[in-house]
């Protein structure tokens, strides 16, 4: 089937509606319908103020949904992709103990369990399999609420959406389970293109087996409420009755959470609003039920949809967290990610990828989308700017942006908007699942953003980009670039070089707006705003305290020391398996890495580059074994090139990797010790690791610079 027209616009909402769904039943997750109606009343609108907690936060609906789809692309957008290949994205991605799961134990935590049978060599979908695991352990939620992405690429293609379904929930799923997932994606799939809930239903259910629970439970759901309007009955009387916890056990079983996202949606009567509160007022699963529900109402009933009740987008900004071994890719927005999955659903039709602006970062293209910057609260900025989505007429054509409306913009008073580039301080203490994360953007790289003035605007104002960056305590100091005056019908474009922070990572970037003599109203517009060029920066323990300098690194191993009084920048341990440490983003492609390490009773140890997670990326090595190894980590290790190293324990070596093209080479103390050529899946960017196997290393400061 052809990709819809409005298919971008249609993801973006679906994308947004997820979002909002877990946003909004996290707070009270597990609660009964009982205690949710006594203490919170019916669910119309978010509710964590009332219970004293963020509204953006790291969840696995959210991490999992996100990262696993990441599958196609790392395996190059093919409708051929296997369970095994989802499942090595699960062994790159996932952080053991850390990251994206519930680490609720073997046989507790279905995700847990299916992860510790992949780490210890059983693949997909034996990992997930009832013959494996258990009935009880393979029938919980997990497969359901992980599933909307194989929606999103396969829009008005229930087949396909079922089928990469089955294919990504058998990792750690099986019967019920697996059936839930393949019905909820060929519903989102045909949201698409169908309008009637009863015709998606029928085609839904023809994916998966007539005596299963599954098809039982929906056509007794469909039954009641072709003849009960009032879906409080239908809870109590077939879900309650029927399909309730009490008949369905274990942790959080699929069979009672995916019958509450079917009457949730039976009984919404097209209403996005009335959607959510039916499946978190319900209770149970919240947020699980929740975002998947929203998903598909997004899908189905577009922005506009989202748009007809209450305010939901303002609160979230299009923020989302996705904390995974990429730690480049967590501090994200809904648009980025609604582009991700917009390509690898054109890929999968044999279409061109889309990228607005020219690829910028904040391109400000969907409706309404913000992308995560928002106005700064401080005194000297509070009440001076708002923000609104803006179409302006550019290149004879229209193209919506990000409007910054001045409100009496006078002297004394500063107007700044701004967006987060790592993990910001209110997010710094993040209650329940870890934020990790590595920053976005670097000393040593180019900032580039356009900004025109409207022409109703009555006077110039004065622009300049700036940056906030954790110095010692964690405090933010703020960094200026060049600033330019802007008349009225005016566009300029900024560029900035970032300098040197001794260390400290960059928190946001942002626009600060000044005025002259008068006070002036108006709108500002920001066209765009990106960043480009090889880092060259050093990293380096913060001799002012704090901790942020540390969260900067990804921190996949057992142990980093940072006691008072150690000498070395970072000292490290890995008790079993391979560890990193990893900064850096996707989009460094070509530069060199630098830095002294020691090994202490280390398997192995070095320095990584291109590292996209802890399964893909390159490294320099010296092994216990009195070898130099530079090899390509790719689903297993290949070596690109070897040499005798008699190496000493406690003993400092100068390591320096270079990748450049298709090109690796790595000097020890200066001299050239191994060099290869990768034209086979060649990995092309990423960030950089500090390397530890099953033993403890120490390290200097790393550098990072464009290659020689």
């Amino acid at each position: 089937m052809p990709i819809p027209n409005d298919y971008v616009q249609r993801v973006y909402a679906g994308v947004l509606g997820k979002i909002i769904g877990v946003y909004l039943g996290r707070p009270f997750e597990g609660w009964t319908h009982e205690r949710i109606l006594k203490t919170l009343g019916p669910i119309d609108y978010y509710v964590h103020e009332k219970l004293g907690l963020p509204l953006i936060v790291t969840d696995d609906d959210v991490s999992g949904t996100f990262t696993f789809l990441r599958a196609l692309e790392d395996y190059g957008n093919s409708r051929n992709l296997t369970a095994q290949q989802i499942a090595q994205s699960w062994l790159n991605y996932i952080i053991e103990n850390k990251t994206i799961l519930w680490w609720g134990g073997l046989g507790m935590s279905t995700e847990h369990t299916a992860f510790l049978r992949l780490k210890h060599g059983i693949p997909a979908p034996l990992s997930g399999s009832t013959q494996t695991n258990g009935k009880m352990v393979a029938e919980q939620i997990g497969a359901q609420i992980f599933i909307d992405g194989w929606a999103l690429v396969a829009p008005g293609d229930p087949e396909l959406a079922a089928s990469l379904a089955k294919r990504a929930a058998s990792v750690s799923h099986d019967g019920e389970a697996v059936y839930g997932a393949q019905v909820l994606a060929a519903m989102e799939s045909l949201a698409f293109v169908e309008p009637d809930v009863n015709r998606i239903l029928d085609t839904a259910v023809g994916f998966i087996p007539k005596d299963s629970i599954i098809f039982r439970m929906i056509a007794d759901l469909r039954s009641f409420h072709a003849k009960e309007p009032d879906w409080r009955k239908a809870f109590s009387d077939v879900m309650l009755s029927s399909y309730g916890y009490d008949k369905y056990g274990g942790g959080c079983h699929i069979v009672p959470n995916h019958g509450l996202v079917i009457l949730a949606i039976l009984y919404a009567n097209d209403s996005f609003q009335q959607a959510l509160m039916i499946a978190n007022t319900c209770g149970w699963d919240t947020d699980c039920n929740s975002g998947n529900v929203g998903c598909f109402m997004g899908i189905k009933l577009r922005i506009q949809g989202i748009q007809a009740g209450p305010d939901w987008r303002s609160p979230v900004a299009d923020r989302l967290y996705l904390p995974t071994a990429d730690g480049g890719s967590c501090i994200t927005d809904a648009a980025a990610e609604t582009y991700r999955i917009v390509n690898m659903g054109r890929a999968l039709a044999g279409l061109q990828p889309l990228a607005p602006k020219n690829g910028a970062r904040f391109h400000f293209s969907l409706p309404g989308s913000t992308q995560g910057w928002q106005v700064e609260d401080s005194p000297e900025s509070r009440g001076t700017v708002t923000l609104a989505s803006h179409a302006i007429t550019k290149n004879n054509g229209q193209e919506t942006c990000l409007g910054i409306h001045l409100h009496d913009l006078a002297p004394g008073r500063i107007g700044r908007v701004a967006t987060a580039t790592f993990i910001p301080p209110d997010a710094s203490k993040m209650p329940g699942y870890a934020l990790m994360a590595c920053p976005t953007l670097y000393p040593g790289q180019t900032v580039t953003a356009r900004i025109g003035l409207a022409e109703a605007s009555r006077a110039a104002v004065t622009c300049r980009l700036y940056i906030r960056s954790y110095g010692g305590g964690d405090e933010l100091l703020r960094t200026h670039g060049g600033q330019v005056m802007l008349q009225p019908r005016d566009f300029q474009t900024l560029t900035w070089r970032i300098p040197d922070l001794d260390g400290a990572p960059i928190a946001e970037i942002g626009i600060e707006i000044l005025a002259g003599h008068d006070a002036v109203p108006g709108i500002l517009y920001l066209d765009y705003l990106t960043w480009s060029g090889t880092p060259e920066v050093i990293f380096r323990r913060s001799r002012a305290g704090g901790s942020m300098w540390l969260r900067a690194w990804v921190d996949a191993m057992d142990g980093i020391i940072t006691w008072e009084g150690i000498p070395e920048e970072y000292r490290f341990y890995k008790n079993e398996g391979r560890g990193l440490m990893i900064t850096g983003t996707r989009e460094w492609q070509d530069y060199r890495v630098k830095a002294d390490l020691t090994g202490h009773l280390a398997r192995s140890f070095g320095l990584g580059a291109r590292v996209q997670g802890m399964c893909r990326f390159y490294a320099m090595l010296l092994c216990n074994d009195g070898t130099a190894r530079l090899i390509k980590a790719f689903d297993g290790d290949q070596v690109l090139a070897q040499c005798d190293f008699p190496w000493e324990y406690t003993k400092t070596y100068k390591f320096c990797l270079q990748v450049q093209g298709h090109r690796i080479m790595g000097w020890i103390d200066g001299k050239l010790l191994l060099r290869a050529t990768d034209s086979d899946r060649p990995l092309t960017g990423g960030g950089i690791a500090l390397v530890c196997e099953e033993g403890r290393a120490s390290c200097g400061p790393v550098t990072v610079q464009a290659p020689q």
